[in-house]
């Protein structure tokens, strides 16, 4: 049986997986080499996900001049040792070999580098599950998601409509939004229930269980299912 919704676009960073200790300790690192400290790693949290230069402006308080060579700090630790202290969110194996199994064809979006988003896949073993991983250019271009989103598309010549991206920041959203794209909204990232549907998630999923659920239904031609609005 053929779907309309056949493609699904995954997040990286607090979707498949959860970053948490290499990126706040890259950003910590990254800081620390401006004289900016933290009292907990925590705070740091909110880096995850957004364009990192983005980031050190906004969070950091950094001139855009220094932002640039923040990012370049953070590299510094992240291809070290960073980008694997790093863990699979549970469950999500299982659901990219059922997604396939069903058909499905599986993309990756991310606003990480696409060089750092195919090691850590492939160090994962996850990489084989997906058509296409596109990520932010190393020079800082395509790193907002809207970007990123319409790069699969455009690669792949997917319409906006047989298309499904699924991530746990409002950044995924919007982008999703400018692209035309149904979304997904995860709940175990780092994006909370209010900021994903303040954002306009389309679905919101608890749980990666859930995710399955809403595809399945999405499948079958009920858009109702995990539906917020």
């Amino acid at each position: 049986m053929s779907r309309q919704k056949e493609n699904i676009l995954f997040d990286l960073d607090g979707t498949l997986t959860d970053p948490k200790e290499g990126i706040t300790k890259c950003v910590e690192y990254a800081l620390n080499k401006f004289d900016i400290h933290v009292d907990h790693i925590d705070q740091l949290i909110p880096y995850i996900g957004p364009p990192l230069h983005e980031s050190f402006v906004e969070l950091g308080g950094l001139s855009p001049e220094n932002a640039l060579l923040a990012v370049e700090y953070y590299r510094e630790r992240f291809r070290a040792v960073g980008m694997f202290e790093n863990s699979v969110i549970p469950g999500f194996p299982e659901l990219l070999q059922y997604l396939q199994d069903e058909g499905y064809s599986l993309y990756v979006a991310t606003s990480k580098p696409t060089v750092f988003a195919e090691q850590i896949l492939k160090h994962f073993e996850l990489d084989h599950y997906f058509k296409h991983i596109v990520g932010s250019n190393l020079d800082g271009t395509r790193s907002k998601k809207q970007e990123v989103i319409q790069f699969v598309l455009d690669e792949n010549q997917i319409s906006p409509e047989q298309a499904i991206m699924i991530g746990d920041r409002e950044h995924d959203i919007i982008g999703a939004i400018g692209c035309g794209v149904e979304s997904i909204g995860v709940l175990f990232g780092y994006g909370s229930e209010q900021e994903l549907r303040s954002a306009g998630a389309d679905h919101i999923a608890a749980g990666v269980e859930e995710i399955r659920n809403i595809i399945s239904h999405i499948g079958n031609g009920d858009y109702s299912y995990g539906y917020t609005k």
